[in-house]
């Protein structure tokens, strides 16, 4: 599956908006590595245990962020890079989801991609209240970039 320059700028676009909605510094870094399903199953196996492969995978550099939904970076020097973490999506599963979800393969990364910053955030969805508050800002950070459900 071929990545266009027009899904990086995306995928960019959805970082920064993140970013600023969150207080992210400007130096913070995050990483974002498209793979394939046999890589993403890997890792799924290696770090949770599950034999399988997924969508999003999140791995977060910055302890202060583990539980918490800012990092702790206000007292970082504007010279240091913070390493906020790594975001693995599989394409191929992104892509059956999107045709499964009837949107464009576009909508579905943008969508995994703020997931998976939320999860660099601290945000997760083991229980249903967590569920609910980590889709309402998936979908607030989507809309504030114009980026539907029907794209």
């Amino acid at each position: 599956m071929k990545i266009t320059q027009g899904m990086e700028q995306m995928l960019t676009q959805v970082l920064n908006k993140a970013s600023e909605v969150y207080g992210i510094e400007p130096q913070a870094e995050v990483s974002i590595v498209l793979a394939d399903d046999d890589y993403v199953h890997q890792l799924n196996r290696q770090y949770r245990g599950k034999d399988r492969p997924t969508d999003v995978l999140s791995f977060a550099m910055n302890d202060h962020c583990a539980g918490e939904h800012e990092p702790d970076i206000a007292e970082v020097p504007d010279d240091i890079e913070i390493l906020l973490g790594d975001i693995i999506i599989s394409l191929e599963t992104a892509s059956r989801q999107a045709e499964e979800y009837g949107h464009a393969l576009e909508r579905e990364l943008a969508y995994l991609t703020v997931h998976g910053m939320l999860h660099l955030l601290g945000y997760d969805h083991e229980e249903e209240a967590e569920r609910t508050e980590m889709r309402r800002e998936e979908e607030h950070v989507l809309s504030l970039l114009g980026i539907t459900r029907e794209m």
